[in-house]
């Protein structure tokens, strides 16, 4: 399985909901960047170890309900993949967001080593206060 096609998976286990499996993948030392100030958006901020990774979802599940998760394009250089794609979501305790994002991965072994994840934070953060 190529790097591209392994992170194709972990989108399809993300649709299902199977975060085990996306977790199962995660090198013991993962770092995770999400671009955004964590004292505002509550998935933000800087994660490290499997169980920071796995915060980062739980605090998803706790704040938004998606109307549209979609990776787009994928490249892939070497052991970095790099996605293009974009969110719709409703902030349960606000508005509604809709957002271009880049996810850049790096892999090694087929673990993954690094998450960042850029995205709009204003219209983020503007839904969250809504």
């Amino acid at each position: 399985m190529s790097n591209s096609q392994l992170i194709q998976s972990l989108y399809a286990a993300f649709g299902r909901g199977d975060v085990k499996s996306i977790l199962d993948t995660l090198d013991p030392a993962i770092e995770w960047l999400s671009n955004g100030d964590a004292k505002i958006i509550p998935w933000g901020g800087r994660r490290g170890g499997v169980a920071g990774a796995a915060s980062f979802f739980q605090a998803l599940a706790d704040n938004l309900d998606f109307e549209a998760f979609e990776p787009k394009e994928f490249f892939e250089a070497g052991e970095t993949v790099i996605v293009l794609g974009r969110t719709k979501a409703r902030v349960k305790k606000g508005g509604v967001f809709d957002s271009d994002w880049a996810h850049v991965f790096t892999l090694k072994n087929g673990k993954l080593l690094r998450f960042r994840e850029f995205y709009d934070t204003q219209s983020i953060a503007d839904a969250i206060a809504a």
